[in-house]
């Protein structure tokens, strides 16, 4: 039989557990705060090496030569000049079903032609919880000879967005190395780098998989690539404030892992539904190029250092314009 002596010893247990909890995400909330302090540097801003993540709809065929073209005329005015196009999912066995992508080759000689300096790369991926198993030897495999496959549709490279991979995974990083033989340009989207020690084990005990990766972990991943994306967005945090903090810890990080030879990309939120009005509000692309700024202003100057901005179907024309006045 419980007694109210237990029930009460339990309560005050649960109610100091509670305080630590909201004592430590104070400590978060100031901290992040700090990391947007300052004021960024006049040149601290876009070198014309920025990013775009596109939809499906440009491989499909719902997408024609003249959307190609107003495409361009856009990118035109920016520093985009990397785009990766969705042209996946893979299948849970690792297979890419050619009828993903049936207008891929017309998508790239399109875009070759009103914008010749862009990079394309195909955008492949899966959920790897539960759904393909980057484990198994089998599926690498069928994910390599898909690659093979999109590859001779004229990309210049493959970008990959698997989720959620988590640190330490070796076979991972076995999948990156055996990609080098069919494409010179490799990039990949990474979760976010543990902002402070605790915090990957709280996130992957509270989620069930990791949302941060181990520095040591990104750094791997960095050394087998071309290009780096980090997916800064679904922060949950709820002030602008914040999120522009957690930009900055994440490219200050960033920064001193990725090597000056390689193309580091901080994801911008482009994009408006997550779920709940307070981090739409929170989340933007101004806050991102603001973060950003004030990491670059620290580390100095650095060439191929950009936004990615995620992505075009949901982009409204305010995310293009706080692009071109907050970043560029």
């Amino acid at each position: 039989m419980i007694t109210r002596t237990v029930i009460r010893r339990g309560l005050r247990l649960l109610a100091l557990a509670l305080a630590v909890l909201v004592a430590l995400a104070g400590v978060l909330a100031a901290t992040l705060r700090l990391q947007f302090t300052g004021a960024p540097a006049a040149w601290a801003k876009s070198t014309g090496n920025d990013a775009l993540w596109l939809g499906h709809a440009w491989v499909d065929g719902r997408r024609t030569e003249r959307d190609v073209e107003r495409l361009a005329a856009r990118l035109r005015t920016t520093g985009i000049k990397d785009v990766y196009v969705h042209s996946g999912p893979f299948e849970v066995d690792g297979r890419l079903d050619p009828a993903k992508y049936p207008h891929a080759g017309n998508f790239v000689k399109w875009l070759r032609r009103h914008a010749p300096g862009i990079r394309i790369s195909a955008w492949l991926g899966q959920r790897v919880d539960g759904h393909l198993d980057l484990d198994d030897p089998r599926s690498r495999a069928n994910v390599l000879s898909g690659v093979a496959a999109i590859m001779t549709r004229g990309f210049d490279g493959i970008h990959y967005n698997f989720e959620p991979i988590g640190d330490g995974d070796t076979d991972f990083l076995d999948l990156l190395e055996r990609t080098r033989r069919h494409t010179s340009l490799l990039s990949a989207s990474t979760p976010q780098i543990e902002p402070y020690p605790g915090l990957r084990v709280a996130a992957r005990a509270a989620l069930g998989h990791d949302k941060y990766w181990s520095q040591g972990y990104f750094g791997q991943v960095a050394a087998r690539v071309d290009q780096v994306a980090v997916m800064t967005y679904d922060s949950y945090l709820p002030f602008p404030s914040l999120y522009g903090g957690h930009v900055a810890r994440q490219a200050r990080l960033a920064l001193d892992l990725v090597p000056e030879d390689k193309a580091l990309y901080m994801g911008a939120p482009a994009y408006h539904d997550h779920g709940l009005s307070y981090l739409d509000a929170a989340e933007s692309v101004a806050m991102a190029a603001e973060g950003a700024r004030l990491a670059l202003t620290d580390r100095g100057r650095r060439e191929r250092f950009g936004l990615a901005l995620y992505v075009d179907f949901a982009a409204t024309e305010e995310d293009w314009r706080e692009y071109m006045t907050r970043w560029r």
